[in-house]
């Protein structure tokens, strides 16, 4: 194991090159407004003299304020707030948060581990950011087979506690919970949610945004979201990615990187300077492995998307809004907002037009070489922060009915749906949030039910904005799931005209009441001894010890991976039996137009492609990727007739 004491930020590429400081002091005049004059809201609860304000001196906040934020100024015995850590292919990333601190205390924090059968060991220091007040450390040659107890310190006192859990490789199931939308109009603890997460004992926490509603202020929000969320984060990989509100935006449309202009910001871009981003981000995504296309983007925007490998899943996880188009000014406004659409008669095809962008060019080059690549793998999923298609009717009240929504990224239409082709071609499911509404689709790329499935959970805590599936003739769809309990399931399209068939959804029964409102989070279980994914979905203040009775009507689901492709099989080629009888990659491409159809790895040490053309496909084989034989020129039959050949790799 490499020891570091340098600062970890200096070899990462996620925005934050530039931003290190003196390890002296800043004095609170010089410091009070960091992003200039312009902004002088951004951070002001922890910067300048802020233990002299309001809140942090045990006297509330001006008369009618709602919401406020926690105390900031603790003992200082407890400033080290909380930790998030990851690690893959022997590199760990731990970030830590302290609360802000105060002139003369030591800008260090300190990273100590204790292997078994030794003592506590300092294995890395690193300097405490400003504005932020986060640290960031790596290490690496990390062994990822052993549990090992962590403890970050700062000064002589200060110290916070956890577990850096061993890859769990030697399970059958991988269990990853999927978490959005935590309001913060409802404050202090989570308790409830915190409970039953421990009891489930995920291997993966995903918060998918809006992890904090504090727009202006991402470090007071980010500590209020540590200090209700710490006791389960401390002790477990943990993915989080920032949404919308995370960024101080009612909603973002990245497109590249540029400035926001206008309200709502349906322009694209980035309304707050590019250090206020990037310290979200910093804050958020330093601890995800590097990322795969480090270069950031316009204004020197950082970027993170990435792959995070746990136990033998492998999830991509996008910024799916980055790259993404803004609509005001491009095209047709046709409902009181340039991202809504009330319009009746309006066409789906017309607001789908040549050169908008969802996940950009070099997303989509990420997803087709992670389709590709299964080291270390043996099922994959995608994490990413909202739908692929707009699976909501009712929009912030029980009486308004909204024919589409652009903010989800059913739009723009194509490129939505040439991510959803990508994704399936590695058999993977997809978990998101930010739509305040739990559903499960599968999705139709040309046809209904030809695509993956998708999981979008429910808000952690819901106070902020409530939605509804509720088609308006109260009428199933055609191929409705069998003995639900819900009545709108079936085949439906969405108001952008994508095809969707709705398996559940969790409508709030009153968003008023806190314990009728449908919030409460997600679980998917990867069992990769059955090679399916099995989706739960838990009200907040359910008791999971009830078992799946206490779990939202329709849920849970369990669907198989290879159905994550379900176009039409128009026959087999032979079942390739390993001779190793282990299993390996196989990737089936159509000859006639050099489509690749899929890339999975092998089950129980054999493969019986399905195809969907009667013509010529091309099989190829390898360990990890497909690069060490390929077959060519096979044809399908039917599957009795198709046999069996032996295939080394």
């Amino acid at each position: 194991m490499k020891i570091s004491r340098r600062n970890a930020l200096k070899t990462t590429a996620a925005g934050v090159s530039g931003l290190l400081i003196s390890k002296d002091f800043l004095k609170a005049q010089d410091a009070a407004k960091p992003y200039g004059n312009d902004f002088p809201n951004l951070e002001s609860l922890t910067t300048g003299e802020w233990w002299k304000r309001p809140g942090n001196l045990q006297t509330p906040l001006k008369t009618g304020q709602k919401a406020a934020p926690p105390n900031l100024n603790v003992p200082r015995d407890q400033v080290v707030c909380f930790a998030l850590y990851a690690h893959q292919d022997g590199v760990l990333k731990i970030t830590g948060q302290l609360f802000p601190l105060k002139p003369g205390e030591v800008r260090e924090a300190r990273l100590e581990v204790k292997f078994p059968g030794q003592n506590w060991k300092e294995v890395a220091r690193a300097e405490v950011l400003y504005p932020g007040w986060d640290v960031h450390f790596r290490v690496e040659d990390w062994d990822d087979t052993q549990d090992v107890p962590y403890r970050l310190l700062h000064g002589e006192e200060a110290q916070f506690e956890g577990l850096i859990r061993k890859d769990p490789k030697d399970k059958d199931e991988i269990v990853v919970a999927n978490l959005s939308c935590n309001s913060s109009r409802t404050t202090g603890p989570r308790s409830e949610i915190v409970e039953n997460l421990r009891h489930i004992d995920p291997d993966l926490l995903f918060f998918g945004g809006d992890q904090t509603y504090r727009h202006t202020e991402h470090t007071a929000g980010w500590i209020e979201f540590g200090l209700q969320y710490r006791d389960i984060i401390r002790d477990r990989p943990t993915v989080s990615i920032p949404d919308d509100h995370d960024v101080g935006h009612p909603n973002v449309w990245g497109e590249n990187g540029i400035v926001s202009t206008i309200a709502g910001n349906a322009d694209g871009g980035y309304k707050y300077p590019v250090k206020y981003v990037n310290l979200v981000q910093r804050q958020q995504t330093w601890n995800l492995p590097d990322p795969v296309d480090p270069d950031p983007i316009k204004r020197d925007i950082g970027v993170y998307f990435t792959r995070i490998r746990v136990g033998g899943v492998d999830m991509a996880v996008l910024e799916d809004r980055k790259f993404k188009s803004g609509p005001a000014g491009k095209i047709p406004q046709m409902g009181p907002r340039p991202d809504h659409i009330n319009d009746p008669s309006y066409d789906p095809k017309t607001i789908d037009l040549p050169g908008l962008e969802l996940l950009g060019q070099r997303q989509e080059k990420f997803l087709e070489q992670w389709s590709e690549d299964w080291t270390g793998a043996e099922m994959k999923g995608v994490l990413s922060q909202t739908a692929f298609c707009g699976a909501v009717h009712m929009h912030g009240n029980r009486n308004n009915r909204l024919l589409a929504d652009l903010d989800c990224n059913g739009w723009p239409q194509t490129p939505s749906r040439r991510a959803l082709a990508l994704i399936r071609r590695a058999w993977a499911v997809h978990l998101c949030g930010d739509q305040h509404l739990a559903v499960v689709v599968k999705h139709g790329i040309n046809e209904h039910g030809d695509g993956p499935y998708a999981f979008t959970g429910p808000a952690l805590v819901n106070t902020i904005y409530g939605r509804w599936w509720h088609p308006e003739d109260e009428k199933p769809g055609p191929n409705p799931v069998p003995d639900s309990p819900l009545p709108w399931t079936g085949d439906f399209k969405d108001g952008l005209g994508n095809k969707i068939s709705m398996l559940a959804y969790a409508n709030a029964e009153d968003i008023s009441d806190e314990r009728k409102r449908a919030d409460g989070f997600g679980i998917a279980r990867f069992n990769k001894k059955s090679r399916e994914v099995t989706f739960e979905c838990w009200p907040r203040f359910c008791d999971v010890r009830d078992g799946d009775k206490a779990q939202f009507a329709g849920w849970p689901i369990t669907v198989k991976q290879e159905a994550n492709d379900g176009r039409k099989v128009a026959g087999y080629l032979p079942e390739y039996v390993f001779a190793d009888g282990k299993d390996h990659v196989v990737q089936v491409i159509n000859e006639a137009n050099g489509e690749v159809l899929y890339t999975t790895r092998s089950h129980n040490g054999s493969i019986q492609p399905k195809v969907y053309s009667d013509g010529k496909h091309t099989v190829k084989f390898g360990k990890n990727v497909p690069n060490a034989k390929a077959l060519k020129g096979v044809l399908p039959k039917s599957k009795a007739k198709a046999g069996s050949q032996t295939i080394e790799v």
